[in-house]
C-alpha cells in the first residue's frame, strides 16, 4: 500500500490551521497540525515530507519560538527537508532574510492564500521528488 505524504502544519491561528489542514487532506495528504514550532520539533522523528510554519506566533503567556528559530532548528536536523513560510509579513527585509537562509517557499495570508499555498506545496514536492 502506498504510503500518504506527511505534511506539518504549525500555526497558532487556529482558523488557518484548521482550514490549511483540511484542504491539504482534501488533496489526499497526511496531514498532522501543531500550534507551536517546539511541537513540531518535538516530532521531526516521523520524517515529514514537507513543513508548512508560520513565521510569527503569539506567546500567550509562553516563551514560544518564532518562525525564524523553528526553522533553523528544523535545518540543522534534517538540512534537506523543505520549509515553506505562511505569513502576514510583507516586509522584503524579512523575506529576502528567510530565502537567503534556504526557505523553499513563501506564502502570504492573504486572500488567496489556500491557491498559492497548494501550487508552492505541489511545487515542493514535484521538486523533491516526493510526487512524480
Amino acid at each position: 500500500m502506498k504510503k500518504k505524504k506527511l505534511i506539518f502544519v504549525v500555526d497558532d491561528d487556529q482558523v488557518a490551521n484548521t482550514l490549511v489542514k483540511r484542504r491539504l487532506e482534501s488533496l489526499g495528504l497526511d496531514v498532522k497540525s501543531f500550534a507551536f514550532g517546539e511541537e513540531c520539533l518535538e516530532q521531526l522523528g516521523e520524517d515529514p515530507d514537507l513543513i508548512i510554519l508560520d513565521y510569527h506566533f503569539e506567546s500567550r503567556g509562553r516563551n514560544a519560538m518564532d518562525g525564524m528559530a523553528v526553522f533553523e532548528r528544523i535545518r540543522a536536523v534534517m538540512p534537506a527537508m523543505p520549509v515553506i513560510i505562511l505569513s502576514g509579513q510583507e516586509n522584503g527585509e524579512v523575506v529576502f532574510e528567510l530565502i537567503r537562509k534556504g526557505i523553499d517557499g513563501y506564502v502570504i495570508k492573504d486572500a488567496a492564500l489556500i491557491g498559492n499555498l497548494i501550487t508552492s506545496v505541489n511545487d515542493i514536492l514535484k521538486r523533491s521528488g516526493v510526487i512524480p
